[in-house]
């Protein structure tokens, strides 16, 4: 496909981008979709077409539904090109990538970023520790090899998917040691006056509660408005303390899996240099895009988490949107039916929409998990710690790209990845101004490690392909 120009290539294969691969082909434009795993379904959908039917049981009805999307993306007739580690992508829509140990290139007349998101950082004490893991990893060995602990798990923080993961445990018989909760009543409170919004998008509420029923049921000690937490141990993890209901707690534990939401998958984008913005209501940054997924760069998309989290369905229906936006530039598509034809997209959308702002402000990640103390451990890559960032400030560090030069924060395998929001956070609190002031660092290819002898077997496109 390297020797044509590609109408559209699409990176990653979640819920947004397979549906706007399914939306772009049935209106006749070429595509290509590369995707970093071994098969189609992003993080939601993960290895869904493999999973054996106890899986599915433990996963639940939600990723059983990717499957019939899945299915229906490999024979839409876009290119698909699975374990392509995307290195580089240009202003000019060419798109440099691994497979199979070469590099190769494409070149599209379009490009949309369908990456999703990933989990926010959780900088607490002792979050580095061997014994601690992120939620979504767990799901991950969960949904990609059906592995469960082997013993009792403490899950911490917050947001719907801690609740979803342990019941997911719970259906394939893990034992949950404790739910530790880092929102409560408090919350409730504040984001009270969001709720008649949100009845619009009631299922996704119903779908909340029953999780915490099942907790209920299967009796999981569920502590709420937890503070002060502290991972303990040495050269393991023992045991996490917290403070709750006006006493302290100490739950032994071999694993802690630490979660507090997640965020856009921002690193395409801001090696882009397209326009981004500071969303306070998610604590994150999100490029900018209009209603179609375009951004300040044109022919460059965005659709799904990647650009703002909404979840699954809200992704489908960007994909599908982005998709029919570029079939119209395409010619595929007449302008004047353009707007009748996303008419009924969009109003799901809205529909799916409706509970989020409900649900930030109830999962709202706690200052002292996002901005620790100096002791705490930020940057894991470079073992840079926030008192070292504080004292970089002093030193005239004004935002999170300085602090390479003052100290390598950032500069490790991960490329800020677990670091980059807490960074920007700590900064702003320091010099106390607000965190779009700070702004993020500046992320330049190459996006995953290339070797030289990689890069010997990229072939330049040449003046005609361009």
């Amino acid at each position: 496909m390297n020797d044509q120009m590609i109408d559209l290539v699409v990176i990653g294969a979640g819920p947004a981008g397979m549906s706007a691969a399914l939306e772009a082909t049935r209106h006749g434009l070429t595509v290509v979709v590369l995707d970093e795993q071994g098969s189609p379904g992003g993080q939601i959908y993960r290895n869904v077409l493999q999973a054996d039917p106890r899986s599915r049981v433990v996963l639940g009805d939600d990723y059983e539904a990717g499957a019939e999307l899945t299915a229906q993306f490999l024979q839409c007739g876009a290119r698909y090109l699975a374990n392509a580690a995307i290195w580089q992508v240009t202003p000019q829509r060419q798109v440099h990538y691994l497979i199979d140990g070469r590099a190769e290139i494409l070149q599209g007349r379009h490009v949309l970023i369908a990456t999703g998101a990933f989990e926010r950082p959780m900088p607490v004490p002792g979050w580095t520790l061997p014994g601690v893991m992120t939620a979504g990893a767990g799901q991950i060995l969960l949904k990609s090899a059906a592995l469960v602990p082997d013993g009792p798990v403490v899950l911490a923080g917050c947001g719907p998917l801690l609740y979803l993961l342990a019941v997911q445990y719970l259906r394939a018989g893990i034992a949950i040691e404790a739910l530790v909760d880092t929102s409560g009543k408090g919350d409730l409170l504040r984001a009270w006056h969001k709720v008649p919004g949100a009845l619009r998008g009631w299922r996704d509420l119903l779908k909340g509660l029953h999780l915490l029923v099942d907790l209920r049921r299967a009796g999981v000690r569920h502590f709420r408005d937890a503070r002060d937490l502290h991972i303990e141990g040495t050269t393991q993890v023992s045991a996490l303390s917290f403070g709750s209901k006006g006493r302290r707690w100490t739950i032994p534990a071999s694993l802690i899996l630490l979660h507090q939401g997640v965020v856009p998958n921002t690193q395409i984008s801001w090696s882009l240099r397209v326009e981004h913005d500071w969303c306070e209501q998610q604590l994150c940054w999100a490029a900018r895009r209009d209603s179609w997924g375009e951004t300040s760069l044109p022919g460059i998309f965005i659709a799904g988490d990647g650009g703002a989290i909404g979840g699954a369905q809200v992704a489908l229906l960007e994909g599908r949107l982005a998709g029919l936006a570029i079939a119209a530039r395409s010619g595929k598509v007449d302008p004047q039916p353009l707007q009748q034809l996303a008419a009924p997209y969009r109003k799901v959308l809205r529909r799916q929409r409706a509970a989020r702002p409900l649900i930030n402000a109830l999962y709202r990640p706690q200052q002292q998990n996002r901005i620790p103390a100096d002791e705490v451990i930020v940057c894991r890559c470079e073992e840079v710690s926030a008192g070292a960032i504080r004292h970089y400030v002093e030193l005239g560090c004004l935002g999170p790209n300085q602090t390479k030069a003052f100290g390598r924060c950032g500069m490790g395998p991960c490329q800020g990845r677990l670091c980059g929001l807490s960074v920007t956070e700590i900064i702003a609190e320091q010099r106390k101004v607000p965190a779009v002031e700070v702004g993020y660092y500046r992320i330049r290819s190459p996006l995953k490690p290339i070797t030289l002898a990689q890069l010997s077997t990229e072939t330049p496109l040449t003046q005609e392909h361009l």
